[in-house]
């Protein structure tokens, strides 16, 4: 996996191989951000990416300025794995966490301008992530959650979904507020 654009533009990471991740392609990635670099100043945003697995995500997000990093993962070599990876990379606006991301929810009270959540494919119940993040009132108004998630999987018809985006066989699916009444 390689950073994409930033302070660290085309950096190359190299995860270990014993950490149970699929890491977002890096085809993917570029997509994403293409999209985000257009509503967003990468330097005035909080983000909190769930199920961090290698960080890269939030690698991509440190490099571009953002300087309030969020990383949750249950796995303890993830963990261990961002934190020296941002520590060698001079990253110090990431923060990682070790925890299961349900329980976290549940805990956590501060808001996000953008939640990335990118859960083990084989994860069932995926619309539990969303309601506890709109429940929670965790994303900012202006905020997006964005979820990446297998083709298998249609959000289409919940009441905060905006739009999906396709990379080969990454699929991330956009959430905002419906009306700022709700934020």
């Amino acid at each position: 996996m390689r950073i994409i654009s930033g302070s660290h533009k085309s950096k190359r990471i190299t995860a270990p191989k014993n950490l149970p991740v699929r890491p977002t392609t890096d085809m993917a990635k570029e997509g994403l951000f293409n999209i985000l670099n257009n509503r967003y100043y990468f330097d005035e945003i909080r983000v909190l990416d769930l199920f961090s697995g290698t960080g890269n995500i939030a690698y991509e997000f440190a490099s571009r300025g953002s300087e309030q990093i969020f990383c949750v993962d249950k796995n303890h070599n993830c963990i261990r794995f961002i934190q020296q990876t941002s520590q060698k990379l001079n990253f110090d606006a990431i923060s990682a966490i070790q925890a299961d991301v349900f329980e976290f929810l549940d805990q956590h009270n501060r808001e996000h301008d953008i939640i990335f959540a990118d859960p083990p494919y084989e994860l069932t119940d995926l619309s539990k992530v969303i309601e506890s993040i709109f429940d929670k009132k965790l994303l900012s108004k202006e905020g997006v959650l964005i979820l990446e998630h297998s083709k298998m999987k249609d959000f289409s018809k919940h009441s905060s979904f905006k739009n999906i985006r396709r990379y080969g066989n990454v699929n991330f699916s956009f959430f905002e507020w419906t009306n700022t009444i709700d934020a």
